[in-house]
């Protein structure tokens, strides 16, 4: 229970520096536009890193199916 009373006070201080000052109201904004920015560049290296093995598998798998279409399309003319 002592934990959620740590959190409250927490954000009640932060609350009342955004609500007294702007400097720290845009700082705020800042800071969580920079850690929004930050968690997007992550994912997107997850998400398209070739060491990933799922991304790999994906690669492999658009290879060839690539592969197979130009194949096709060699025998068929």
């Amino acid at each position: 229970m002592t934990s959620y009373y740590i959190w409250f006070l927490l954000f009640a201080v932060v609350a009342y520096l955004i609500v007294t000052d702007n400097s720290v109201a845009a700082a705020f904004y800042y800071v969580t536009k920079l850690a929004k920015s930050n968690f997007e560049r992550w994912k997107w290296w997850v998400m398209n890193n070739p060491r990933n093995p799922v991304v790999k598998y994906m690669m492999w798998r658009r290879s060839m199916k690539l592969a197979k279409e130009l194949m096709n399309e060699l025998e068929n003319k």
